[in-house]
């Protein structure tokens, strides 16, 4: 242990010869403790929201998605045979969807039709999300369709109505027939079977599920498709993968996971969580000016001892490094107490749902979601640190030259 930390040590802990110092010290390390425990608490709510929207944008987005790099649809290539071969892939399937006209009775409502294959029930989680009826493609007389809640509540139908949905869609390559209109719109019908809800606007209120083949007949394509849904397995990573499915498909197609998926949303997130963290740091600057008044009051209260080390041979630098501890050790401890409560408030609120949202059954979740990463610990550490030693360099070679010094 160096003597300079030895002494620096000795004077945080022990009692000074006015109570006004020490009151200032403890004023200090609180500020300090406060302004890190709020750092710690609010970044890992915002960690706990980002990962209660990934959850629900995960029961219908797919763990990697593929599309065109340039145009709305493409004709797979024989490729795609070759995914199931990556061994992170459990399954994957072909999507088409755009937007087209859907009616019911006097109302209508623009919407986004998604047309999926057979085996959609593998990739997503929809019986999950379902709160009516039941998910069927199709059978040997219909088709069926499964819109979201916004979009069934516009159209004002529901589950197993008896008469089915009318869905326009403009024929492609051709013009309007200005003499009669409707003969330049393709139309199907779709008896709703289903009704699903993810708490999602982009998803509730526009999307409706369709079979494959409904959607080609109603887009007037024959091959093509909009983008390929893939479903990893269970712990695969999926970064690895993505880099595989992009090795085989070729620079031709965009591979995105889930988040890229939704990246104006989880950006957006990252951008409030990070404006957050910077006005939190302003406070904590704030907080650590008491250190700076801490370290004056010690620096003068201390000249007896400056002049005792001088004579037993101490130089400026050694005298300096002590008082230079003495803050960076106030802002270390009030560091570690508030992480350290900031983490035991966060384990209780995880456990307990200490603070709830409001009422009951109006929000999707009662208390607030918390999710600590460690990443974010440790910037708040550094964070914490780097600042208290700037404070205390500041106190040390700007104000405390003229009793420091000889």
């Amino acid at each position: 242990m160096s003597i300079s930390f030895f002494i620096a040590r000795r004077y945080l802990f022990s009692r000074k010869s006015h109570n006004a110092i020490n009151i200032i010290s403890i004023v200090s390390v609180c500020g300090v403790v406060v302004a890190t425990i709020a750092l710690v608490i609010a970044l890992s709510v915002f960690n706990g929201f980002n990962g209660l929207v990934a959850s629900m944008f995960s029961s219908l987005d797919p763990g990697l998605k593929v599309t065109p790099r340039t145009g709305k649809v493409f004709a797979p290539p024989e490729k795609v045979q070759q995914l199931m071969e990556i061994g992170g892939i459990e399954a994957y399937g072909e999507v088409l969807q755009d937007h087209a006209l859907i009616k019911y009775g006097e109302r209508q409502q623009i919407g986004i039709i998604k047309g999926v294959e057979d085996n959609y029930r593998e990739l997503a989680s929809i019986d999950n999300v379902l709160i009516d009826g039941e998910f069927i493609l199709y059978d040997e007389v219909t088709d069926y369709a499964t819109p979201g809640i916004g979009l069934a509540a516009a159209l004002g139908v529901n589950a197993n109505f008896v008469y089915p949905l009318e869905i326009y869609a403009p024929k492609r390559d051709e013009r309007v027939n200005l003499s009669n209109p409707a003969a330049s719109f393709n139309r199907e019908y779709a008896y709703i079977r289903g009704v699903f809800r993810i708490n999602q606007p982009m998803y509730d209120d526009e999307y409706m599920i369709v079979p494959l083949a409904l959607a080609k007949k109603l887009f007037t394509y024959e091959k093509e498709i909009s983008a390929i849904e893939i479903k990893l397995k269970e712990g695969a990573s999926a970064a690895s993968v993505k880099k595989e499915v992009k090795a085989l498909l070729g620079d031709g197609f965009v591979v995105k996971d889930r988040y890229e998926q939704q990246e104006a949303s989880f950006k957006m997130m990252q951008i409030e969580k990070w404006m957050t963290f910077l006005i939190l740091c302003f406070i904590l600057t704030i907080a650590l000016f008491n250190v700076v008044g801490s370290l004056s009051m010690l620096m003068i209260e201390k000249q007896g001892d400056v002049k005792t080390l001088r004579s037993l041979g101490a130089g400026d630098a050694l005298i300096r490094r002590i008082f230079l501890f003495e803050g960076w050790m106030i802002s270390g401890l009030g560091a570690l107490t508030g992480i350290i409560t900031g983490l035991i408030l966060c384990l209780l609120q995880q456990e307990a749902g200490l603070i709830k949202m409001g009422n009951a059954g109006v929000f999707i979740i009662d208390s607030y979601p918390v999710r600590v990463a460690f990443t974010d610990i440790l910037i708040i550490f550094v964070t914490v640190m780097a600042i208290g030693f700037l404070s205390a360099w500041y106190s040390v070679y700007r104000l405390g030259g003229r009793w420091l010094t000889k």
